[in-house]
């Protein structure tokens, strides 16, 4: 390998099981010479990624050849991202990357092929705040093959699991003031939860919760299996499919998965809103409702709910996007990843616009899922509960609940991170 050992930058991580003076760690690990010989595989490999990307072979990979590699996996960039991709590995300011600039910046990561690279450069977390509604996460061969993918959806159900019990108060009361409040009894956060405590305890603020953490996992699977068919159904003959294909593909898969898993979402909300002693578990509440309300039941407010797929996962994703490529243009000019911070921001307000998009339609839902269980309700289609709401408490009647639904986010974007991360360490997945 000659002088590339000693050419390696100093920013670089020591490897484990190598001592800072180079020799054999005592602990266990590498020697040197184990570490030479990695070094030297690492190099072929990168050199066959690096001949992949200079599409002209001319020794220099340009931000067209970064872009044409990210439109290859059906991504689409901007002209000032891939820029921003180039000078975070140009270092004498060609806006060219050579061979040498390319060895030094991913000697040392583990990256097999050209996905992983763009993974790395991508960056992308999966974060449930318990209004699952965005398109899935997309998974590599690589990660298919190794069963990378079933670990990190275990990661992101247990995550969801933790951060809805965490919020499951909040997310309570947003039912309760969603069906209960109204123009005449001004029912506001305080008082949703003193009414709720009053009438069945500190531990009833944690009603529907069970059904809520259940369906987690049926959910995530049938949305994966679906979003990866209808990627094979949309794509056709074509090798890669390209953004607004990918949305439509994860709208279809969140409307099959809801579809199928409808009825645990009105067992959720009776649940939710049940009194002390109304139900004795969750197939006590399904049967009632079977016996007395039919099997339609279970599709109450279905048409409202996958309406609102649309809207949500349509502005969540453009506004997270829209506010990583704004930071990334104004604040980052050495790297072209944002950290987690920045992410993590994105995301959430991302998701209280697409939340303030979707919440009538979520509102109508909740109440057609639960007026049949609400003595002298009227029982109203979709548009007539609209016309209902609006003539009695106008546009404000249909933003009734939001307050919590706003006071969750961050708490649960926070414990859904934190938790993800540690069962991702723990069940042994390494990032992309």
């Amino acid at each position: 390998m000659g002088s590339s050992l000693l050419e390696l930058p100093l920013s670089l991580p020591r490897c484990q099981g190598l001592s800072p003076e180079g020799g054999a760690d005592p602990d266990g690990g590498l020697d040197l010479e184990e570490f030479t010989q990695y070094l030297q595989e690492r190099e072929q490999r990168l050199l066959l990624l690096f001949h992949s990307l200079d599409r002209n072979q001319d020794g220099h990979i340009d931000v067209s050849e970064i872009q044409q590699s990210f439109r290859a996996l059906g991504i689409s960039i901007s002209l000032e991202q891939a820029q921003k991709i180039l000078h975070s590995m140009d270092r004498d300011g060609t806006m060219t990357i050579d061979w040498q600039e390319w060895r030094d910046h991913f000697l040392l990561h583990s990256l097999e092929n050209m996905e992983d690279v763009l993974y790395f450069w991508k960056h992308s977390t999966v974060l449930d705040i318990g209004e699952c509604l965005t398109i899935p996460d997309e998974f590599s061969e690589q990660e298919k093959l190794t069963g990378m993918w079933w670990k990190q959806l275990v990661a992101g159900a247990v995550a969801g699991a933790v951060s809805r019990t965490g919020t499951a108060p909040l997310d309570r009361l947003k039912v309760f003031m969603q069906v209960h409040s109204s123009k005449t009894n001004q029912l506001n956060i305080l008082g949703g939860l003193r009414n709720m405590i009053q009438e069945g305890g500190v531990h009833s603020l944690w009603r529907g919760n069970g059904i809520n953490v259940l369906k987690i996992a049926p959910e995530s699977a049938i949305k994966f299996m679906a979003y990866e068919q209808f990627k094979r159904a949309i794509r056709g003959q074509q090798e890669t499919l390209h953004v607004q294909e990918r949305f439509v593909a994860g709208s279809l898969a969140g409307a099959t998965a809801q579809t199928i898993i409808y009825p645990m979402e009105v067992l959720k909300t009776r649940l939710t809103l049940r009194r002390t002693g109304q139900y004795k578990g969750l197939l006590d509440c399904a049967w009632r409702i079977m016996e007395r309300e039919g099997p339609r039941a279970f599709y109450h407010g279905y048409l409202p709910n996958v309406l609102g797929i649309i809207p949500y996962a349509g502005i969540d994703l453009a506004v997270y996007e829209t506010l990583k490529n704004r930071w990334l243009q104004q604040y980052s000019h050495d790297s072209a990843d944002p950290g987690i911070l920045v992410l993590l921001a994105c995301g959430t307000i991302s998701s209280t616009c697409g939340q303030i998009a979707s919440y009538p339609l979520a509102l109508v839902r909740t109440r057609m899922q639960a007026q049949a269980s609400i003595e002298g309700a009227p029982q109203l289609s979709m548009l007539g509960l609209f016309r209902h709401i609006l003539s009695q408490e106008g546009i404000p009647g249909l933003y009734r609940g939001i307050a919590p639904n706003f006071m969750k986010v961050i708490p649960a974007v926070s414990i859904s991170y934190v938790v993800y991360e540690n069962m991702k360490q723990a069940l042994g997945v390494t990032s992309r």
